[in-house]
């Protein structure tokens, strides 16, 4: 887990006052429903299945287990409303500049247009890179994920690079 993030983080949406916090064990059945309500993850197999429960929460707990990664969520009135994974990676490029990653931002589909995720995402580039030392924040977003891209650019996210995947063994 990222010790040095600034956590818990309250903050004001359209939805009401919510609170990003590190995801803890207990947390797992609400980030899978998360994973799930997106269209896009749920067609790759993120279907909330009781069967690939077990694959989850072990994904959950090297997540927290592992120094450079954490797993937050998003509570309001007392429910998982969001989540996203963070890695801090140390790199040659760019004078051994350190990068941010984030991954799997994820909002309730009935809360998107609420600011939630911009305030969030702000929150990364404000106080969570800074606070790790990362000279830049950089994410992936599906090709499909047309609405997702106009959502970074208005928070000042550059299409800069093209990214590529490969699939191991099936």
């Amino acid at each position: 887990m990222l010790d040095a993030l600034p956590l818990p983080h309250s903050f004001d949406s359209r939805a009401g006052r919510a609170v990003l916090r590190r995801a803890t064990t207990a947390d797992a059945d609400a980030v899978i429903a998360l994973l799930a309500d997106d269209p896009i993850s749920a067609a790759r197999g993120d279907v909330a299945s009781e069967a690939d429960r077990p694959a989850y929460s072990r994904a959950l707990a090297e997540i927290l287990a592992e120094p450079s990664n954490d797993l937050l969520v998003i509570e309001l009135d007392g429910m998982i409303v969001g989540t996203l994974q963070l890695t801090s990676i140390p790199g040659m490029a760019r004078r051994g500049a350190r990068r941010l990653l984030v991954e799997a931002v994820r909002v309730r589909s009935d809360l998107r247009s609420s600011g939630i995720g911009s305030a969030v995402m702000r929150w990364v580039g404000e106080a969570a890179a800074p606070a790790l030392g990362a000279a830049m924040v950089q994410l992936t977003s599906d090709a499909a994920r047309t609405e997702a891209h106009r959502f970074y650019e208005r928070l000042g996210y550059v299409g800069s690079h093209l990214g590529f995947k490969y699939t191991v063994g099936d």
